[in-house]
């Protein structure tokens, strides 16, 4: 008797804090933490007043009767810790709203929607063209959108829900949100002038290479942390004299002169860089593997798994258990 009054309570006041909140609420609690407590950014995004958001955010928390943010005065600092557990579910709970629409759509229109790609310049400049190609004459009805970012911002894309599937190299496998694969390997190539000193060297060492500036990828990108563990690990502090984000700026500086270019060999092409010649470095930096990641918990549709499998055909999504 006594349990089944417990059980009848719970279910009461799980009824009453059901019937209470909506979706939009849990929106704005969301909304909130990814634009960093900035309210006027909520507002904008949400179509509302800052003011309107603040005191939806209050009435939120009168209602489950707990404080989610911590304030000083009118200002929001940070989230509780009872905030840092519901922003977890309130996203879960979002996801599966998602993943319904998602579903009705994959039955409803099974070939038409949106796709948004999240990946680095090189992998939208050297590796995607074939498959996106591909890709618009198989799903001529699906609209892709492709965005450019550093790997830790493909990372945010992915986990904000912003971006279906993000590809790059560094990054993605140290995100607990994601499900991430590797989708093929690659190894870096020095890239130099035509008639340049070290076209000379029958093997090339990191020791040659470290006679000369180099010009390569930012830290976060494309296999750095590769080029910087080698060099650390016989001793040597190459001298990086310029960093970038694109490769194709790589190859323009090293073709004034300023410098040799370490860059992923994906990104060379003889028939264009008629002006530039590419030394395997293979066996200087070993292998890197460029991944294809999704955010875990969120249902894919039949051509976000068709993309997929276009760059890596080895993913079994039959076998695969997509909402984790």
């Amino acid at each position: 008797m006594l349990n089944e009054d417990l059980t009848s309570s719970y279910e009461h006041e799980f009824s009453t804090i059901k019937n209470r909140m909506n979706f939009q609420q849990l929106k704005i609690v969301r909304e909130t933490v990814k634009q960093n407590l900035n309210l006027t950014d909520v507002g904008k995004i949400l179509c509302t007043t800052q003011s309107g958001i603040s005191k939806g955010l209050k009435d939120f928390e009168n209602e489950l009767g707990i404080e989610i943010f911590v304030r000083t005065g009118k200002r929001l600092t940070g989230l509780t810790q009872a905030g840092r557990e519901l922003v977890i579910v309130i996203d879960k709970l979002l996801n599966d709203a998602e993943n319904i629409k998602r579903i009705s759509q994959q039955f409803s229109h099974r070939e038409k929607g949106n796709l948004t790609i999240a990946t680095t310049h090189t992998q939208a400049r050297y590796v995607l063209p074939e498959i996106i190609k591909r890709f618009v004459l198989d799903y001529p009805d699906v609209h892709l959108s492709l965005h450019q970012g550093s790997p830790k911002e493909i990372a945010e894309l992915l986990v904000s829900g912003d971006a279906d599937i993000g590809i790059a190299t560094e990054a993605l496998a140290n995100v607990p949100e994601l499900i991430s694969f590797p989708c093929f390997d690659w190894e870096h190539g020095i890239v130099v002038p035509n008639q340049h000193p070290l076209l000379a060297y029958p093997n090339l060492t990191l020791d040659c290479l470290a006679e000369f500036p180099i010009i390569t990828y930012h830290p976060s990108f494309t296999g750095r942390s590769q080029v910087d563990t080698a060099f650390k690990e016989v001793g040597l502090t190459p001298d990086i004299v310029i960093t970038a984000m694109d490769t194709d700026v790589i190859k323009t500086y090293v073709e004034l002169g300023l410098g040799v270019g370490v860059i992923s060999s994906l990104a060379f092409n003889a028939k264009r860089d008629t002006t530039l010649s590419l030394i395997p470095a293979g066996h200087l930096f070993g292998k890197n593997y460029t991944r294809v990641a999704f955010k875990r918990g969120i249902f894919l549709r039949d051509y976000a798994h068709g993309f997929i499998q276009r760059l890596a055909p080895e993913i079994d999504f039959k076998n695969l258990e997509i909402i984790l």
